[in-house]
């Protein structure tokens, strides 16, 4: 760095004499940097649990966990204690669109015997302020909110509560240090009977800054004070703050940086001016960064530099006066006005002569120059300091350039005429991967105060209106215990002869009689439709010691076309996969046995008879509802006159499920399909099931339980937003319960929602983009995405631009819990119906305490990160009777179908013989 004077180039022994004092003052860049990088070490040691308590630069969390949005409006009153004067406002929010303000306010000054003497005396002095205050506004009468600008370390616990960690700025009041602010400042209200106001928050004038600021720029998220004292505060990520519960959103940091190097971290850069003042200060050993940079300090390094260079004869002459000896004598104001280059010397001469000093010009150079050195690294120091703040808020967000805005107050940056200057050009120096704006705050620290109490405001109306919106997703324990109720009386109306024909959980027969048990061999095909992919599978079981299952499969796409054409069309298409997989394999001319899981609900007569009773998940084929899907495989098969094949079951793939777990473990009689689709099937008693002849043994029961509701037994818990999507499916009126428990749904279900909330202006700045507007939108595998534990809150933002949707950190936070409540009731409403299920197998064997597996298969129960966890235990808080094991099926409607077919050809040769 090189300064030159303004008057040209001056003695060089002058040069040399004011330049071997101040050596040290004179920082590099790689000191800067480096000065930036122990800085972003202490931030970090500030932030973690564990390091906090050795840390100097405090990062105490502030509680204000958002910026204005230009919605908060109101009338606000706001007190600023922290300076030589105390003040009283009244602003005026506005929701015009213009995002206007109107501030009124009122200074008193800060008496010494106040700031000086107890807390009491200084409370009560702040209260009696406010009330001449209100009376000159003719407020006394009206119930105000409160913001409380309190500009000294703090320990705060909630918005509105914070202790006062220590004081600065020459306040030593007594009793107030380790107590809660607000509540002394609340106490010393209460006395005066005639005004009602409501303290909402305590902020430091730093946050104050940066929410004044905000409301202005919605980019500013950065707050800095030089002034006085120095400070600096910004957004930081929730899951960064160890300090406090909870890893959603941000939340302000407030650093309290004036104590970095208390720990001698800036040792090396103090110079012997520096420890003298800091030795002459009220708090030796504290705030030494501060007292390198703030104006309550380079005024007197000024004077202990001047005096220093006059005592060895280098300054006016050798004569010391009693200015020079006096503390304090330099103030800020005079270095300032000394540093005005466009008035040329005549500022630093009138000073000088007024301080009885009588300079020569050669005087006045050195002395401009002095206050140049000092001022200049007050500036570099608050730079490095700030530049490091720049980058971790940068690394953040995860991006190579950063745009952000950094609102400042204070007396240095706005009086000093080169401050401002100097600060910036070397904040872009150090991080020119920032692109900066320096917003100067109008109105001061104390409206920021009153911000952050409108955006408190804000908040908690918001809050009421998304609880309101999401209340009906949170199921009470006896609401489930009803949802389990009710089902199991539909599971019985289902296996009534009687009532089965109007039973909406209809409780279809499989004919699947039995379990594997080991014994199973050969080679089967199976056919596996139920989504928008068609598989075709060649799976070999060996027995005995060496039992194994191996697979071959290729999968197909169907066509929109196809699903939602003729039937003849859809099974053509189905055998031309099989032919094109024979081939593939080369056993097109072996006439193997195959089982067929065809995922739709279907009426069978046998095990390889299947009645279609509806379609779901999007299909639509005609003239298929009500035939033979068996019958219907084979006429195509029969069409082509290719190969033939042995088709010997027919399954759902919730058997298939259970069947492959069951493979494993003998204890699985319950298969769970918690994917695209919801449902259940499990081992029912033939006594119980008076559609099928027979009493003896067990039979596996496919429930359909998706339609469990569309008799309006569950409309007391089905929402608004369940039914637009119920309006709006291709089956409008049935599968209700699958509609709230299913992956295909559940996007939609929180599609709806996010309407809702942007109608009420409650996300995306109310404005509803033509993506939000499209059906299926939000597909389920986002809910999956955005409700990771990993995921951090940029990358759900980055999930939500992928779909059109551009969304604020607090949207993020909202779309991430509407997610959740609708995830969370998906799981809680399946696990009561399952609970339903485990109690009647306990019921059926006739034991106090049932023991039994659940197969489980679906993306859904896979893939979601909260999902089974929220099912198994709603199943064991409503079935406590019930010890369940969820066993995840590996590939149940492949390999489930092969063990079918396979299990069924053992009991039919074992019935043959």
């Amino acid at each position: 760095m090189i300064l030159v004077s303004p008057h040209g180039v001056f003695s060089l022994v002058s040069i040399r004499q004011v330049d071997r004092y101040l050596y040290h003052m004179r920082l590099s860049d790689d000191v800067l940097l480096d000065v930036m990088a122990r800085f972003q070490a202490e931030m970090v040691k500030g932030l973690g649990r564990d390091t906090n308590s050795t840390a100097t630069v405090k990062m105490l969390p502030t509680f204000v966990r958002s910026l204005p949005d230009g919605s908060e409006k109101g009338d606000f009153l706001a007190v600023d204690l922290g300076g030589s004067q105390f003040r009283a406002l009244e602003v005026k929010v506005f929701n015009d669109g213009k995002q206007s303000s109107q501030l009124e306010s009122k200074f008193y000054p800060t008496p010494k015997e106040v700031i000086q003497g107890s807390g009491t005396e200084l409370f009560n002095y702040v209260a009696d302020c406010l009330l001449d205050f209100m009376e000159s506004k003719n407020l006394q009468h009206k119930k105000l909110p409160l913001g409380f600008t309190f500009s000294f370390p703090c320990k705060q616990t909630k918005l509105e509560e914070g202790a006062l960690l220590a004081w600065t700025k020459h306040f030593k009041v007594r009793g107030v240090q380790g107590t809660d602010v607000v509540s002394s400042l609340r106490k010393a209200l209460q006395k005066h009977k005639d005004i009602d106001v409501d303290v909402l928050a305590m902020v430091n004038d730093t946050v104050g800054t940066m929410m004044t600021c905000g409301y202005d720029d919605p980019h500013c998220e950065v707050g800095l004070i030089i002034g006085t004292g120095t400070n600096a505060c910004y957004m930081e990520e929730m899951r960064h703050i160890d300090l406090v519960e909870g890893d959603e959103g941000r939340m302000c940091i407030n650093t309290e940086w004036g104590a970095f190097g208390d720990d001698g971290a800036l040792d090396d850069l103090r110079t012997e001016f520096d420890r003298e003042l800091d030795l002459g200060s009220l708090n030796p050993g504290k705030q030494l960064f501060e007292k390198m940079i703030s104006s309550l300090y380079l005024g007197e390094l000024v004077r202990l530099i001047l005096l220093k260079m006059t005592k060895e004869g280098l300054l006016f002459n050798g004569k010391v006066s009693t200015a020079l000896l006096t503390k304090d004598k330099i103030e800020m104001k005079h270095v300032c006005a000394m540093e005005k280059y466009k008035e040329g010397l005549s500022n630093t001469k009138e000073i000088l002569t007024e301080l009885n000093l009588f300079p020569s010009e050669e005087d006045c150079i050195a002395v401009q120059h002095v206050c140049t050195i000092v001022s200049f690294r007050s500036a570099n120091l608050c730079a490095a300091a700030l530049a490091a703040i720049l980058t971790r808020l940068r690394e953040n967000k995860k991006v190579l350039r950063l745009r952000t805005t950094v609102g400042i107050d204070g007396g240095l940056y706005k009086t000093h005429p080169q401050y401002p200057k100097r600060l910036h050009k070397v904040v872009r120096r150090l991080v020119p991967n920032c692109d900066v704006r320096f917003l100067l705050s109008q109105s001061g620290s104390a409206k920021g105060a009153a911000m952050v109490t409108a955006v408190a405001y804000r908040l908690a109306a918001q809050r009421k209106q998304i609880d309101a919106v999401l209340a009906p997703f949170l199921l009470s324990l006896d609401t489930l215990r009803e949802v389990k109720n009710k089902m199991r009386a539909e599971l019985e109306y289902g296996l009534k002869r009687e009532t089965q024909a109007s039973a909406t959980v209809k409780m279809l027969p499989t004919y699947v009689c039995g379990t594997p048990d080991g014994t199973e061999s050969g080679k089967f095909l199976a056919l596996d439709l139920g989504g928008t992919n068609f598989r075709v599978l060649l799976v070999k079981i060996r027995s005995g010691r060496r039992r194994s299952v191996q697979m071959y499969n290729k999968i197909f796409a169907i066509p929109l076309e196809i699903m939602q054409g003729t039937g003849e069309e859809l099974f053509d298409h189905i055998v031309q996969c099989i032919a094109d997989f024979l081939e593939y394999m080369g056993i097109k001319g072996a006439r193997l046995p195959l089982g067929f899981t065809f995922s739709f609900p279907c009426r069978q007569a046998s095990i390889d008879k299947g009645t279609l009773v509806g379609w779901t998940k999007g299909f639509k084929a005609t003239d298929c509802e009500g035939e033979d899907v068996v019958d219907m495989l084979r006429e195509a098969i029969r069409r082509r006159n290719e190969f033939d094949l042995d088709i010997v079951a027919v399954v759902n793939d919730t058997v298939g499920t259970m069947m492959t777990c069951g493979y494993e473990d003998p204890n699985c009689e319950i298969g769970l399909i918690a994917g695209t689709g919801s449902n259940v099937c499990y081992m029912e008693d033939m006594k119980n099931i008076e559609i099928v002849e027979g009493n003896e043994g067990k039979m596996c029961i496919n429930t359909e339980w998706g339609g469990f509701g569309d008799n309006g037994c569950i409309d007391n818990i089905r929402t608004k937003y369940d039914i637009q999507v119920d309006e709006g499916s291709l089956n409008a009126g049935k599968q209700r319960y699958e509609k709230m428990t299913s992956g295909m749904y559940l996007g939609e279900i929180v599609r709806q929602i996010l309407i809702d909330l942007t109608k009420q202006g409650l996300l995306f700045r109310g404005q509803i983009s033509e993506s939000l507007r499209k059906r299926g939108i939000f597909e389920t595998k986002f809910l999956s995405q955005i409700e990771s534990d990993r995921l951090a809150l940029l990358q759900v933002r980055r999930i939500l631009q992928q779909l059109g949707l551009d969304s604020t950190c607090e949207d993020s936070i909202i779309v991430k819990e509407v997610c959740g409540a609708v995830s969370r009731r998906a799981a809680q409403l399946c696990g009561a119906g399952l609970a339903a299920i485990v109690e009647k197998k306990r019921e059926n064997r006739g034991v106090e305490h049932l023991q039994i597996t659940v197969g489980v298969d679906g993306t859904l129960y896979k893939l979601h990160p909260h999902f089974s966890r929220v099912l198994q235990e709603t199943v064991r808080e409503l079935a406590p009777q019930c010890d369940v094991t969820f066993m995840l099926s590996e590939d149940g409607s492949g390999k489930g179908a092969a063990l079918i077919t396979a299990v069924a050809k053992r009991l039919h040769n074992i019935g043959r013989k």
